[in-house]
């Protein structure tokens, strides 16, 4: 939808759309030869069947191409304007510089799936991390969005308040993961979160359907871009999981400097 606006200007905005339907049917293929679940090489195991092994280098090739796209994307947008008048105003009116980097999360979340085991203490910590990038990167990208028509309406410095205070929770919580008090701001920020998504969805839609366009196709192509509030949702799910994996470590062993998970135990 953000490419239909000058109508596909530049042949290389297409790359995303067939990116996209592209990496969901290998992912979707890689699941059904390796299953749900994706294979983390451990040491001392045995080799899987081939299949599984497939399923992996699948998907490790959808993430690093992901990865791609989205630090691509970012310079093809920053050259829109930026790189010519080298202001915050062009940085504001030109094309949304952070969007493209969401690619890059989701490739970053594809290599910690098939990098580290669910079960090790490490790939909560990094999937909060990727959250924390994403909320910080969602802060950015309210932030210049709503600046377009300088926050015209008091309601548009919602979405950056609570981006701004996701991104402090989940720092404290990623410094001090064994605080219950830290994972339980966070959860409670999470859900703000989700809140805020919702909210956002619904303001953006009745902006476009009482809009002074007569399409109503239009409304919603050139007007307030509809899914992206939703973006809160996502990563409030994904700092969510995050979450659910620390809550799966013993308290008492971050606290002793060794962290256990049954089958893994590691020093900290």
């Amino acid at each position: 939808m953000a490419h239909a606006v000058n109508q596909f200007a530049h042949p290389a905005e297409w790359a995303p759309i067939y990116f996209s339907a592209i990496a969901s049917l290998v992912l979707g293929l890689a699941m059904l030869i390796g299953g749900v679940r994706p294979w983390v090489p451990v040491s001392g195991e045995s080799a899987p069947r081939l299949g599984r092994r497939l399923a992996r280098w699948m998907g490790l090739a959808v993430g690093w191409g992901s990865i791609a796209v989205g630090v691509i994307g970012l310079l093809l947008h920053l050259r829109s304007q930026f790189f010519d008048l080298r202001s915050i105003e062009s940085l504001v009116y030109s094309a949304p510089v952070v969007a493209p980097l969401a690619y890059a999360g989701l490739g970053l979340l594809l290599l910690l799936n098939r990098m580290v085991p669910a079960s090790h203490p490490d790939w909560p910590r990094w999937v909060l991390i990727l959250a924390l990038g994403g909320c910080l990167g969602n802060f950015l990208l309210c932030l210049m969005d709503h600046a377009q028509n300088g926050f015209w309406h008091v309601s548009e410095w919602t979405g950056v308040v609570a981006a701004a205070l996701a991104v402090g929770a989940l720092m404290g919580v990623i410094v001090y993961p064994g605080e219950r008090s830290a994972r339980r701001l966070a959860a409670g920020m999470l859900v703000l979160q989700m809140a805020v998504g919702l909210l956002g969805f619904w303001l953006h839609g009745q902006a476009n359907l009482q809009g002074e366009m007569s399409s109503v196709r239009d409304r919603f192509l050139y007007g307030a871009p509809i899914f992206a509030p939703l973006l809160f949702n996502d990563l409030a799910l994904l700092g969510m999981l995050g979450l659910w994996g620390l809550v799966r470590v013993e308290p008492s062993a971050w606290e002793s400097g060794v962290v256990s998970t049954g089958d893994v135990a590691v020093a900290s």
